[in-house]
């Protein structure tokens, strides 16, 4: 995971039920990217307290996150994807607010 410099944030809510399939299925339909690019795709629920992680590396990781307690400030504009480092995403896992221009529509 070293090598991964880009982060791409699915905004909005995706249904966490999905599993690996349905997730690079969403990053290539909807995010309009490569889900085997060496970059992690974070998704994340409804209640803003989970998030799911799909990543290509020799073959598909899928990491699960779970908060005990609090939301997380994740972006609601599900029209957008949000490009982030990982830095930014420890960021996130923290509790902090993204703010970055770095969008793309789809």
């Amino acid at each position: 995971m070293d090598k991964v410099k880009d982060v791409y944030l699915a905004c909005g809510a995706t249904d966490l039920r999905k599993s690996i399939d349905g997730l690079a299925l969403i990053v290539e339909t909807q995010l309009k990217k490569d889900s085997y690019q060496n970059a992690l795709f974070v998704f994340g629920n409804k209640a803003m307290n989970r998030l799911k992680v799909l990543h290509f590396d020799e073959g598909f990781w899928l990491y699960y996150y779970r908060l005990d307690n609090g939301k997380l400030k994740w972006p609601q504009n599900k029209d957008e994807a949000i490009k982030i480092n990982k830095e930014e995403l420890k960021w996130l896992l923290k509790g902090y607010e993204i703010r970055t221009i770095s969008k793309f529509k789809f």
